[in-house]
């Protein structure tokens, strides 16, 4: 009754919650929603970034179709919450960033299930203030989930703290151990010995301030290094305040065999290299959607990974994903907003930055076997759901929902269109403008990854008794091939697509420097493998239709 006789209150105000931006006051007029509706209520306290304060939190959502007015009543949930402020760097930012614990009245968390999201107690309101599109960390986890992976679930919500309109934010899945979430074995203070001592466990690469905390270095120094620059390995889950000694020697042990194993000489060796300790397909994919986002962040920092137990396989995975608001060019240091270039090249790019990249990475590219699966994972992935139509079309629709009315409520709040705010590589005047970059930022990305990945994978693009030439390449309608023969037996141009599925072929049978032009306008853009056979000769080349 007091949480509603507030609202009253509020309401009796005229819906006009007022609120300072440094020197400037700012009102917004906010009644009702298309999206849920986040009220939280402090009792007067305010919000620091550590402990965790109680608060009453409500949330309204009438559903897809229905209008959320905060005259509602609380459908969703109502209930007990602690919450703080989070983040690094993200705490210079006037709109903050939010930790919050689902709690019982005597302050113990309880699991419940906001928004339609799994149960858990432990959640994330992202203010997303660095990024103007809203959506970019929303993007890249859905990326994520699309790759099969684990990756935080999001809705975008409104807000309301104290009777202030406080914009947009995202209620996200904090990063824990759950079935629904991170699923791996559970750990307490008495798995210290045999197959529960194996797992599970979840380690971070980060900074020790902000979310950090306790860990350990890397005896390997990142690639280029400097002696003053480490890899800090923080402890996740158990939490430093809950793991056991047995279980913090466990891990470290476990990771330095890893870095061992992928440092040494027959590290490409699968019963004797990484492959022992680590999942590779889950590195190939953390290393896909690093490079899609061109992530500054990606490899160095806010990188998770997690061990299983033993008696399910043990090894270790990449992931989750996590964090990309300065992804998808929205960087204007060190690797930069441009969509050329790898992120993975942090450390030659920006030599003297605290935090670099481990060496686990330029290894990986030295092996065969990494550089052929990484081929074909990402043939599969443009193929399907990394479509550059399928990514363009989730932009839009995302976009859409904030554009209907909920961005302009943001920005009249936060008034940063067409301002700089670090780190931002484009500033647009309107939020359309900052999606229109994006999208273009994302094509040119795919395109250029379409171009350059190859590059990276000379596995499958060998040459055994053929000068093989294709051209243009990228192409628009048609692909010109020059190759060089020296019989006269029939030589075999075939073209095929992503899935292995064979699209066109054609059969040549003169000898000397060939010329063929094949014209590709019944076929959809994306990548191709052509290979050209004569007798035991062959030619295999990528190749990509615009």
């Amino acid at each position: 009754m007091f949480i509603q006789n507030k609202r009253i209150l509020y309401l009796f105000l005229g819906f006009v919650f007022s609120f300072n931006i440094g020197s400037s006051q700012v009102y917004t007029n906010f009644s009702s929603s298309n999206l849920p509706i986040v009220i939280i209520d402090t009792n007067g306290q305010t919000i620091v970034d550590d402990p965790k304060i109680p608060a009453h939190m409500g949330i309204i959502d009438n559903g897809p179709t229905h209008r959320n007015n905060i005259t509602d009543s609380f459908n969703n949930f109502n209930g007990s919450i602690g919450i703080e402020i989070r983040g690094s760097s993200s705490q210079m930012f006037p709109k903050k960033q939010y930790s919050i614990q689902v709690q019982d009245i005597n302050g113990n968390g309880i699991d419940a299930s906001l928004l339609g999201m799994p149960k858990k107690d432990d959640w994330i309101l992202y203010a997303a203030y660095d990024d103007k599109t809203l959506l970019r960390d929303v993007l890249a986890y859905r990326m994520g989930r699309q790759m099969g992976r684990y990756a935080s679930r999001s809705r975008f919500v409104e807000v309301v703290i104290n009777g202030q309109y406080q914009g947009v934010y995202i209620l996200l899945e904090k990063i824990k151990r759950d079935k629904n979430r991170v699923n791996i074995a559970k750990l307490d203070n008495t798995s210290t010995s045999g197959d529960n001592l194996t797992g599970g466990y979840i380690i971070k690469i980060d900074k020790t301030t902000g979310s950090g905390g306790a860990g350990w270095s890397s005896p390997y120094k990142p690639v280029g290094g400097n002696n003053w620059q480490n890899i800090n390995f923080l402890y996740d889950y158990p939490k430093p305040g809950n793991i056991a000694p047995e279980q913090q020697t466990y891990i470290q042990q476990y990771v330095n065999a890893f870095e061992s194993a992928l440092h040494g000489t027959q590290y490409q060796d699968p019963a004797l290299g990484y492959a022992r300790y680590a999942d590779r397909d889950s590195f190939i994919d953390y290393f896909i959607m690093n490079e899609i986002t061109k992530n500054p962040d990606g490899y160095r920092l806010s990188t998770f990974f997690y061990k299983k137990r033993d008696s399910d396989g043990g090894k270790i995975f990449m992931g989750p994903i996590w964090d990309y608001n300065e992804g998808f060019g929205n960087v204007d240091y060190c690797t930069q907003g441009t969509t050329d270039g790898l992120a993975v090249d942090f450390n030659t790019i920006c030599p003297n930055d605290n935090w670099q990249v481990p060496f686990w990475w330029k290894k990986l590219l030295m092996d065969s076997s990494f550089k052929t699966h990484l081929a074909k994972r990402w043939q599969s992935l443009r193929a399907g759901s990394f479509a550059t139509a399928h990514v363009l079309a989730y932009i839009d629709s995302a976009s859409n929902v904030l554009n209907q009315e909920a961005q302009q409520r943001n920005f009249q709040c936060w008034p940063i269109l067409g301002t700089y705010v670090w780190p931002n590589y484009f500033v647009g005047p309107t939020y359309q403008s900052e999606i229109n970059w994006l999208k273009n930022w994302v094509s040119d990305r795919l395109f250029w990854l379409d171009t350059h990945l190859p590059s990276l994978v000379t596995s499958i693009e060998n040459t055994s008794g053929f000068t093989l030439r294709a051209f243009p390449n990228p192409f628009h309608e048609n692909l010109h091939i020059e190759y060089e023969s020296d019989s006269l037996a029939p030589v075999h141009v075939e073209i095929y697509n992503t899935m292995g599925e064979k699209v066109l072929e054609v059969i040549h049978q003169e000898s000397g420097l060939q010329s063929v032009s094949i014209p590709f306008l019944h076929l959809a853009s994306g990548v191709y493998i052509l290979k050209v056979t004569q007798n035991d000769k062959k030619g295999i080349q990528r190749i990509i239709k615009k």
